[in-house]
């Protein structure tokens, strides 16, 4: 031994101590060791090894088959295996290759994650916030967040495929690793995502890879840098969900729409591959051209109808039918049936055309108005009272309306209507056909004349008729001229005096006499005026009564003595 020695050399040289042994011979038999063992025996079921212990373990073949079922050892071979128990009340050891071959993988994932290398594994099921990745054995995490470069909605598919990751964070005391696709998909694409970013100019055509399909659009893979072809860029026609056109993995070729360079945003379109169908389409389909097409889709409002391909119209639930507006169109056509249709109205602009199928049969209004004209009588059957008149219903199942001031000449439309009931059926006259807005205008009480228009042919301006006072108030009068009859006496025409207040000269009651001096059509009214008859009441034959004449004497006299009182006090003053 040289003189020089240090005592730490003489210690490592020297042979390991009783201590040293001790703790050497409990990491071997602590619980969650590995040790080397050697395949003894192989059966239908279990793999016997011996690890140096009491006695061999027998371990589930299971544990030494690779995933196609295929033993991986033999007689002979040396494997890792850890210490499960030391005794499992049978007298046996039970060891784990699962557990060892888990340990060797974990401790290469901590190698790797040091050196920044990557590792392989296979996505397995979907678990909270992300995927379960197999790695020889282990299962490591994968966030959703971390499964590609964009936000991805949809689970990716699973089919055993070994992908590429990198190791983010890794737990030696629980084993917890935590892996990203992403980053292996940043690090692979920056160089050709660059070189392809400076080539890419809007209008290009590019070939691309469908990569992600959602409701609103399609995800382009165009190699190393993503695009959205948005649903109402996919094609001419309308498009429900885009995976009826296309699926992931589809290679397909697109145009470039626009690109934002600082967000890296690329917008592009595949039905501007193909011609503009609505190119000329006023040309094509002029107004009131007779169509057939099929249904593509059933609304609320309506349904749509393709005339060709890429080209649909709305046929609104108005233009079903002649006489049933509200008519629900999922009770009258179904998706696919094949109708025949008329052109309304196109809007290139705003890429629109209304349809019209009730055009396609004759309109009941323009037949009723050809065979019908005004003045002529109907019968028909009450379909429906309203608060606003009565509905008959005609030939051509459409209907006509008598309005409440077309019941009666002597009534109020609220008095009159109360007199009819649903189903009952009446005679009317026709007042008024209107095709264009769909309106036939019925009467009642023109089956009976017009007994106004016929008083005042009877009685022309200028007669002098009785009646009495009915109703009288400030401003006018009513006077009852007989058969229902109305005469109305405004202020200015009962005296050839200034009258302010009529109810100081006229009571409910009087009977007087008036001269006729118009016909108010609007109100049904005969006009009618006392002043008109007053030059002639200093006559002895005056068409007046005595009372009413002296009445209105006085009021001249009183009239006229105010006068001159106004005057004599200017004069004193």
């Amino acid at each position: 031994m040289n003189s020089t020695s240090s005592p730490l050399e003489l210690t490592s040289n020297a042979a390991p101590s009783f201590a040293e042994l001790f703790e050497a011979s409990e990491n071997n038999f602590k619980t969650g060791s590995l040790r080397t063992g050697t395949v003894v025996a192989i059966n239908t079921d279990s793999v016997w090894v011996d690890a140096d212990f009491k006695s061999e373990s027998r371990i589930p073949r299971n544990e030494f088959e690779d995933r196609n079922g295929n033993l991986t050892v033999q007689i002979g071979d040396k494997v890792e295996v850890v210490l499960e128990s030391l005794e499992n009340g049978l007298g046996e050891t039970r060891l784990s290759r699962e557990k060892a071959k888990r340990l060797e993988t974990f401790h290469r994932l901590e190698r790797c994650y040091e050196a920044q290398e990557s590792v392989y594994g296979a996505i397995g099921e979907h678990v909270r916030g992300g995927f379960t990745v197999y790695i020889d054995g282990l299962k490591a995490f994968l966030p959703g967040s971390l499964l590609d470069v964009k936000p991805v909605k949809e689970h990716p598919t699973i089919d055993g495929r070994e992908l590429e990751f990198k190791v983010v964070k890794i737990d030696k005391d629980t084993h917890n690793v935590v892996l990203s696709r992403r980053a292996v998909l940043v690090a692979a694409s920056s160089a050709e995502r660059a070189a392809l970013l400076s080539n890419m100019k809007e209008g290009d055509v590019v070939n691309g890879t469908v990569k992600n399909i959602t409701d609103y659009g399609v995800f382009i893979d165009l190699g190393g840098v993503d695009g959205l072809l948005h649903i109402t860029d996919m094609s001419w026609k309308r498009v429900k969900h885009p995976n009826e056109l296309v699926k992931v993995g589809d290679n397909i070729k697109v145009k470039i729409l626009r690109f934002d360079r600082e967000k890296n945003r690329v917008s592009l379109g595949l039905k501007q591959l193909a011609e503009d169908p609505w190119q000329n389409i006023v040309r094509r389909y002029p107004i009131k051209t007779h169509l057939f097409g099929k249904i593509t889709n059933i609304a609320d409002y309506g349904f749509f109808v393709e005339i060709e391909p890429g080209i649909e119209g709305l046929v609104h639930m108005s233009e079903i039918d002649w006489t049933n507006k509200n008519i629900n169109p999922h009770k009258i056509v179904k998706q696919g049936q094949e109708v025949g249709v008329v052109v309304l109205e196109i809007d290139p602009e705003r890429r629109r055309i209304s349809l019209g199928m009730k055009q396609c049969t004759s309109n009941p209004w323009e037949e009723f108005a050809a065979n019908h004209q005004k003045g002529e009588k109907v019968v028909a059957k009450i379909k429906s009272i309203t608060d606003f008149g009565l509905f008959l219903g005609l030939d051509g199942n459409i209907d006509g309306l008598v309005h409440l001031s077309d019941i009666s000449w002597n009534e109020t439309g609220e008095q009159s209507i109360n007199k009819y009931e649903k189903g009952q059926e009446i005679e009317a006259m026709i007042l008024a056909v209107d095709a264009d807005r769909e309106r036939i205008s019925l009467g009642i009480k023109q089956l009976q004349g017009d007994i106004f228009a016929d008083y005042f042919t009877k009685n022309p301006k200028g007669t002098v008729v009785k009646g009495k006072v009915t109703e009288v108030n400030a401003k006018y009068a009513l006077v009852d001229l007989g058969d229902d009859i109305v005469g109305k006496i405004k202020a200015s025409d009962a005296s050839r005096a200034t009258i302010k207040n009529l109810t100081h000269l006229l009571a409910i009651g009087d009977e007087i006499e008036a001269k006729v001096m118009s016909f108010d059509k609007k109100s049904r009214q005969i006009n009618i005026s006392i002043k008109e008859l007053q030059p002639e009441i200093d006559n002895e034959n005056a068409p007046t009564n005595t009372q009413l004449g002296d009445l209105l004497k006085e009021q001249m006299n009183e009239s006229q003595k105010h006068t001159e009182k106004e005057k004599q006090e200017e004069g004193q003053g």
